[in-house]
């Protein structure tokens, strides 16, 4: 059985991919910071979809993602896929010389250190996938291409940076499939009810990625399973 551990699980895009994923034979670890919230999404995706497993991690906690890594060991043997999907955006992101240093230190030590620190973590079960892939969750508002528009500025530059950062890890990682996915405007928590996209189509290339794509697809930035400029 494959394996995937999606970030960022237990509500908006990170649950549809889980749930979709487990609907599609993976053993689908949901990995969440809120235990009572991942538990409950867990659950939920075991009863209506397939095999599904809570695990707590903090993306933002070098020590939570360490245990967390420790935890998957005890479980399964292998990953093949990860979903770097855990992202935020931090009240008062509105203009690039207003936001304090500790607002974008934080917004990036989740959206863009979290993602290295957990491939870091998860790599030795990842080399041991005949397959392995890796997913990162960005947007297009850290497209140096059209992408910042004054929005979010710390929130589009940690994405940015996390671009880069993709593009590192499928240098150091010839063996894997290394991408980042921008989901769109996506009707969640993050995205508001008035955005254009429902999570469904949030979720597709995601999905998409992690169970179907070529291989040698590594290093992108997609959306609509289309590479777009970085």
């Amino acid at each position: 059985m494959k394996t995937v551990l999606i970030t960022g699980a237990n509500k908006g895009i990170g649950h549809e991919v889980a749930r979709q994923l487990a609907a599609k034979g993976f053993h689908v670890f949901v990995g969440a910071r809120n235990a009572k919230a991942g538990r409950k999404a867990a659950e939920e995706i075991a009863k209506k979809c397939g095999k599904a497993t809570f695990l707590e991690i903090d993306v933002a906690d070098n020590d939570s993602v360490t245990t967390a890594a420790r935890e998957f060991s005890k479980i399964e043997d292998h990953l093949d896929v990860l979903v770097n999907n855990a992202g935020i955006i931090v009240d008062g992101d509105d203009g690039i010389l207003e936001i304090g240093d500790d607002l974008f230190r934080k917004t990036l030590e989740t959206n863009t250190l979290g993602v290295l620190r957990v491939t870091r973590a998860f790599a030795p079960w990842l080399r041991k996938s005949k397959a392995p892939r890796v997913i990162n969750v960005s947007s297009g508002g850290g497209q140096l291409t059209g992408g910042g528009d004054g929005w979010a500025p710390a929130y589009c530059i940690s994405k940015t940076a996390l671009n880069g950062v993709t593009v590192q890890l499928a240098a150091a990682l010839p063996k894997f499939a290394v991408n980042c996915v921008c989901p769109g405007w996506v009707r969640t928590d993050m995205g508001g009810q008035n955005a254009s996209r429902s999570v469904e189509e949030g979720a597709d290339t995601i999905v998409w990625l992690a169970s179907e794509s070529p291989h040698d697809l590594t290093g992108k930035f997609l959306r609509d399973r289309k590479e777009i400029p970085w």
